[in-house]
């Protein structure tokens, strides 16, 4: 009879934990969607709102922006106020501004409605996301959370890729669609949250709102840097003086949260060395992932010429690989620990953006498709096992601490690597367009001015809204476009060789052990068993 309640009682444990892991991917989906799916409506919006060029860029950007510079004060609020009253809090926060979104007026204030409420999306996923970790990361074990948040970031990071296809989908009802969407799905996610009562520790502190206001300006003024960088020009003195103005606000962070009896982020957790190194590997390879959705999505569009939906499909062959070997990464991460995971996996993407690169130019999907999931697969082993490891180096009380530090980094390091790799690629274009142009015999003035002409229209940093009109390129501008990427791709090959050096020469290897000090953190903290808590 005890044996036959003992194996009951964990049914009905894991029955439970998995509703717990259900309900937090469902809540981080919208955050994820929403990262490429505004971007495919963007010209539909601009034109029923009438916005100018500078709105609607925003209308996509402040959503980035804000999530940037607000994931350190999610992080902290989650482990201080409760990590599930925080998800279910950035849950209705995110929904109530999509809807809103859906909602925005036309006329002289649809421009403002809209960046505010994108921007009231963004601080909702930057309270909801962290929170969610930590509580997928407090309910599995050291043993098992290698796999169950491989799960987590398979599924939800694979929801990225689903964006440009639904935004495609739902554009051809109304472009409201895209934000009104995000509410059945909230509210699963806050059903399914009621049912599993996902139960956390976390410990009441007061927030230090100075270095809010530090870190929040600090990321914000580099990002808004980066993000305006190909508008303005890297020759424009405000870009210079925005990214070094945040950069300055971040050191005196740093500085100021030294010795702090209550910390926005307890800077000490960067004495961990596996913890600093991970951040590292987190910030290269975040430096190739997101732009990647970018650059692949315009590739698809410019070079091959495919509608959005289309261009979607290419992107989920990358998913193809990502989601399956995710699985494997967090199975070895139980099993051997990450440095294994990550250096193959780094090692794979490496040779698979190689790869790609070197078929860029071949304009042709079907020499593509394998470079693409070769990419995807080595990424999907790599970047759950990081993500991981370095928030299993927390105390069970800080783990939306630790989350709101990587996600800042990995949000800094992809905004860096956009503006960069941008510029390399407009660099490129422009000078091949200008060599074909000077080659069907028009004067090198005439066509520089005209190369730099096609290039600003090309590349809008607004994500793949150049489909719509990519019927009429002409050939010679989609194999140049195409050179321009394949440099993007060289270049993300080396990120990727890089991170499998760094993880090579600076993880250890083995099974991570469970914290000395977790039992004792536990009895100072108060327990979190329901969303009202």
């Amino acid at each position: 009879m005890s044996a036959s309640i003992s194996v009951d009682a964990g049914s009905s444990a894991g029955g439970r934990k998995g509703l717990v892991l259900a309900a937090m991917i469902c809540a981080v989906a919208m955050t994820f969607i929403d990262q490429t799916i505004v971007s495919i409506a963007a010209p539909k919006i601009q034109s029923e709102l009438h916005l100018s060029g500078t709105g609607v860029q925003w209308a996509v950007n402040a959503y980035l922006l804000a999530l940037a510079a607000f994931f350190a004060l999610g992080g902290r609020l989650s482990d201080t106020l409760g990590h599930t009253r925080m998800a279910v809090i950035g849950v209705i926060v995110f929904a109530g501004a999509s809807g809103l979104c859906g909602l925005t007026p036309t006329g002289s204030l649809a421009q403002t409605w809209i960046i505010v409420f994108r921007a009231v999306q963004g601080v909702g996923g930057a309270f909801m996301y962290p929170a969610a970790l930590a509580i997928v990361v407090n309910t599995f074990d050291l043993r098992s959370r290698g796999r169950a948040l491989a799960l987590f970031f398979g599924i939800a990071g694979g929801l990225t890729a689903v964006g440009p296809i639904l935004g495609g989908y739902l554009t051809e009802w109304t472009w409201r669609g895209i934000f009104w969407v995000n509410i059945p799905v909230a509210l699963v996610a806050l059903l399914l949250i009621a049912i599993s009562r996902p139960k956390t520790q976390y410990r009441p502190a007061p927030i230090d709102w100075v270095g809010v206001l530090l870190i929040a300006a600090g990321v914000a003024l580099s990002v808004f840097g980066f993000q305006q960088s190909h508008v303005w020009g890297w020759t424009n003195p405000l870009i210079g003086l925005s990214i070094a103005a945040g950069a300055v606000l971040l050191v005196v962070f740093f500085r100021y949260e030294r010795g702090r009896p209550s910390p926005l982020i307890d800077v000490a957790i960067f004495s961990d060395r596996t913890f600093r190194v991970q951040c590292l590997i987190l910030g290269i390879s975040m430096a190739v992932f997101l732009p990647m959705f970018f650059f692949a999505s315009e590739y698809a569009a410019v070079s091959l010429g495919q509608d959005t939906q289309k261009s979607g499909v290419t992107l989920l062959y990358f998913f193809i690989g990502f989601v399956v070997t995710s699985q494997l990464g967090g199975r070895m991460l139980d099993r051997v620990g990450a440095k294994r995971p990550i250096f193959m996996g780094s090692v794979i993407a490496a040779v698979g953006f190689y790869l790609w690169a070197s078929k860029a130019t071949s304009l042709d999907i079907n020499q593509l498709t394998w470079p693409i999931i070769v990419s995807g697969a080595g990424m999907g082993l790599m970047v759950s096992p990081s993500n991981t490891d370095a928030v299993n180096r927390a105390s069970s009380v800080s783990y939306g601490e630790a989350t709101g530090i990587t996600q800042t980094v990995r949000n800094y390091a992809s905004s860096l690597s956009f503006a960069v790799l941008g510029t390399v690629m407009i660099s490129i274009f422009q000078s091949r367009i200008s060599d074909s142009l000077v080659q069907q015999h028009m004067p090198r003035k005439a066509a520089d001015a005209l190369a730099a002409s096609i290039t600003h229209g090309a590349y809008s940093g607004s994500g793949s809204g150049s489909s719509s009109s990519s019927s009429g390129i002409p050939p010679f501008i989609r194999a140049d476009f195409a050179h321009g990427v394949q440099y993007v791709f060289y270049i993300m090959s080396g990120l990727m060789a890089l991170a499998a050096i760094v993880a090579l020469l600076g993880l250890r290897g083995g099974v991570q052990a469970a914290p000395a000090t977790a039992e004792a953190e536990a009895e100072h903290a108060t327990a979190e068993d329901s969303p009202a808590a």
